[in-house]
């Protein structure tokens, strides 16, 4: 395994281990760096596009996911339920063109990026990615002026769109070493979590050093019935698939969560984790040649055309302790009274 690949595993281990002490130097010029644009952003020296709707960010404090996808489609439902009528926009993480567009539910992965195309077919909703947060916003509310609320999936550190609601996501992974990239997973110092306005701890996550004044609120995945890549009408259970070669494929921020989730409904797998965003090719499933293939729903908008034998998909859902979507809409209502 390249270091490269190995130094993401290292951040999570207890005290900084031995082949992150060269990178301290450049977490010191990054942390310079990103405190001087924060406050390039905060005394008004660097502008910040404030849209005509409210926005809400859902990001993260360290790099990789840690559940972000599923709690935005969660927002999308609680808002939906309350009379809104959300948009989202994403940078589009490996997408191959630049410009701002639109998000279409035949797109290609490669054209708007894993996560934007998994929420616009499960959102429901209009989705538009760029890696100028506000670019995408404008394009959106252009052909979707019946929007009122905009949700920024993975925008925390995108100072250059003004955001009302800031919610940052953790998981079971927490802080890691609480080094600044590239030495250690954060991306901003934990200072930062006194300024945002709640923070959700995904699948058991504990963070004692969060400041008291923070809302806190938990969350859970779950789901219990796969769906067949290669027909979506098909669904089955677990129960079906026990006792069965299966092969669990995971492209994620952390790929123990979704192989963690298998092994709670019972699934005895063969694991393969890939480092998140990977762009699948066939190659990849040849050692699950003649077994079952068992992926999650973000890895599997890639994934059609590539598998030649059985493969199943698990769609997962946010379940959250209660009061986050009251607090949002109370501070949205706001901005929509002024």
């Amino acid at each position: 395994m390249a270091l490269a690949e190995k130094i993401p595993r290292l951040w999570y281990r207890r005290g900084l281990a031995l082949p992150l002490y060269p990178l301290l130097p450049f977490s010191a010029l990054f942390s310079a760096v990103s405190g001087v644009r924060r406050m390039a952003y905060r005394h008004g020296l660097a502008h910040a596009e404030r849209l005509p709707v409210p926005v809400i960010v859902v990001g993260n404090l360290v790099a990789g996911g840690a559940g972000k996808t599923p709690l935005t489609l969660w927002l999308v439902e609680r808002l939906r339920e309350r009379g809104w009528r959300p948009g989202i926009v994403s940078r589009g993480y490996g997408r191959a063109a630049a410009a701002p567009r639109l998000v279409a539910e035949g797109d290609a992965a490669t054209d708007c990026g894993d996560e934007p195309l998994l929420l616009a077919r499960r959102g429901g909703v209009p989705v538009a990615v760029a890696r100028d947060r506000a670019a995408a916003g404008r394009v959106l509310l252009a052909a979707h002026p019946e929007c009122n609320v905009l949700l920024a999936d993975d925008g925390l550190q995108h100072y250059g769109l003004a955001r009302d609601v800031e919610i940052v996501v953790f998981d079971q992974r927490g802080t890691g070493n609480r080094w600044l990239l590239p030495a250690g997973p954060l991306r901003e110092p934990l200072g930062r979590l006194a300024s945002v306005d709640a923070v959700v701890l995904n699948g058991g996550a504990a963070l004692p050093e969060l400041p008291p004044s923070v809302p806190t609120y938990t969350m859970q995945l779950a789901g219990q019935r796969f769906v067949s890549l290669a027909d979506p009408g098909r669904s089955c259970t677990a129960e079906a698939l026990a006792g069965r070669s299966l092969h669990a494929y995971a492209g994620i921020g952390d790929p123990r969560r979704f192989f963690a989730h298998l092994a709670g409904l019972g699934l005895e797998v063969v694991e393969h984790p890939f480092p998140d965003h990977h762009s699948f090719t066939a190659a990849d499933f040849v050692p699950a040649a003649g077994g079952v293939v068992l992926l999650t729903e973000k890895d599997a908008v890639k994934c059609a055309g590539l598998i030649a034998g059985e493969a199943w998909v698990l769609p997962v859902s946010a379940e959250l302790s209660p009061g986050l979507i009251e607090r949002i809409v109370e501070k949205i209502d706001g901005r929509k009274a002024a």
